[in-house]
């Protein structure tokens, strides 16, 4: 099951560079000029958990396969991208794809890097982006509300279903809201998730700073911050720059030059668990003596659909899952004395699985 999170923001505001620095590849170009980057590229990145490194050394487990997260940088988008601008719609077509959307906002003075407003103002920069994905999203409602009449007219209820939900979105829209702020029932959420419009994805907001505010902010940063509270949305201050010298270290490195920035851990390993933490995301175990894994899953999924992310088939011929706490299994030091001390449980089609579970499926044939 992947996820993917669109890095977007005005050109110039240093997305390619944290992309650089996510991916620790120079697969995007970074430079001083609007649309350096004219493909989306993407890069999968491990989500940081120390808990996968101690259930590896507790199993002798010789192989350990973090979970991962994919980052889709955007080439810069620009007021009238909705109309084309800039190549705006490519791009606008490349963000629909994503689950969730990485708002890259310069909160940083400096005269050599041209803004393309010509100003720092990250507030206003968030609303031009923001404007330009609510306009696409209304030209795209309309002209699919034109499409569904034919259905309408034949009594095809999802269409029914689909016209409810655009008129509700085009609403809202209209009335200078995003179409995250629609209310939708748990009914509804399926067919809601597949209309896919733009700002209807949970925004996370990246105030990029410069290197001497990386550790608390700036002025620029405390304002969106602000702003993405009073939105019901989250934000993280990161220094790009920084990001980009430290993903060129080797793991004993990166350690002291963060110590030497009085940063507690690296700002993309906040990123990362921002993002995990945006799209209700939780981790599952599979551990043993070949490999320790971490597996990514929605909040709230049911056993047999977690067991399905490792395979199809065991998803469809599921018949229990074996599980430890992650607390017992570390206590307890493994698999064979979590069993002995009766903290192997045996989980039917019901259970609902945990954030740190151990897993083992059993399937049919």
């Amino acid at each position: 099951m992947g996820f993917k999170t669109g890095i977007v923001g005005l050109p110039n505001v240093g997305k390619s560079t944290l992309f650089n620095a996510l991916t620790k590849t120079a697969a995007a170009q970074a430079a001083n000029f609007p649309f350096c980057t004219i493909e989306p590229n993407v890069g999968a990145v491990s989500v940081p958990d120390a808990r996968l490194d101690t259930l590896a050394e507790i199993a002798g487990s010789k192989q350990i396969i973090p979970a991962r997260m994919t980052f889709v940088d955007i080439a810069g988008l620009v007021k009238g991208a909705s109309k084309g601008e800039g190549l705006g719609n490519q791009f606008l077509a490349n963000i629909r794809e994503c689950d969730a959307i990485a708002h890259v906002l310069r909160c940083f003075e400096d005269g050599d890097v041209t803004h393309v407003e010509g100003r720092v103002d990250p507030i206003a920069d968030a609303e031009v982006i923001e404007t330009e994905l609510m306009l696409a999203d209304m030209e795209s409602i309309e002209k699919r509300l034109a499409n569904l009449s034919r259905k309408i007219r034949g009594g095809d209820k999802q269409s029914v279903e689909q016209d409810t939900l655009l008129r509700r979105a085009l609403a809202t829209l209209e009335g200078g809201k995003p179409a995250r702020k629609v209310e939708v029932s748990e009914e509804e959420q399926k067919s809601w998730d597949m209309l896919q419009l733009l700002t209807a994805k949970p925004v996370l907001y990246v105030c990029n700073v410069e290197e001497e505010n990386a550790a608390n902010g700036n002025a620029h940063s405390g304002r969106v911050a602000e702003m993405a509270a009073a939105d019901g949305a989250a934000s993280v201050v990161i220094s790009a720059a920084i990001e980009e010298e430290i993903s060129q270290l080797d793991d004993e490195e990166r350690g002291m030059f963060l110590d030497e920035m009085g940063l507690a851990e690296a700002g993309l390993d906040r990123l990362i668990k921002a993002g995990y933490e945006l799209l209700h995301l939780q981790t599952y175990f599979t551990v043993g003596p070949k490999e320790a894994r971490a597996w990514t899953i929605p909040i709230g999924t049911s056993a047999p659909r977690a067991a399905g992310v490792i395979h199809g088939d065991f998803e469809a011929k599921f018949i229990r899952a074996e599980t430890i706490a992650y607390e017992d299994y570390v206590a307890l030091g493994g698999e064979q004395p979590s069993k002995e001390a009766g903290k192997m449980r045996a989980e039917g089609k019901g259970y609902v699985v945990k954030d740190g579970d151990v897993l083992h499926f059993l399937h049919g044939g």
